[in-house]
């Protein structure tokens, strides 16, 4: 055929994912996770009670003995279940890929450039 001639392109066959994950894994690794974001919560609150225990104990002698920390107990429950719910649907984003897909580029329209010399 001649080059003038436009050929119909072959389409493209998509390829395989080449790491095919199990949805046990995607699961397991999901829940993880969320532990995980459990675990950083509790260090951050550890970090907070020491910082007092260190700081504002010795120089005021409050003990929190008037605080009510009882009053806050089902509160307590629902950020500790959240955080865990949260960790894990991040984890699943990440470890799914869905964080990781390639966005569909923007098409630039090309500038006439100067011509040659």
């Amino acid at each position: 055929m001649s080059p003038l001639v436009p050929r119909p392109r072959a389409v493209s066959a998509t390829k395989p994912d080449p790491t095919p994950q199990h949805w046990g894994m995607l699961l397991f690794e999901s829940l993880s996770a969320g532990v995980m974001a459990v675990a950083v919560g509790m260090g951050a609150v550890l970090i907070v009670v020491g910082v007092y225990v260190i700081i504002v104990w010795p120089l005021t002698l409050w003990d929190l003995a008037s605080f009510g920390g009882e009053n806050y107990m089902s509160w307590a429950d629902t950020v500790l279940w959240s955080t865990f719910a949260g960790g894990s649907l991040a984890g699943y984003w990440c470890f799914s890929g869905a964080a990781f897909k390639n966005k569909p580029k923007a098409r630039v329209p090309v500038r006439a450039g100067r011509g040659r010399k």
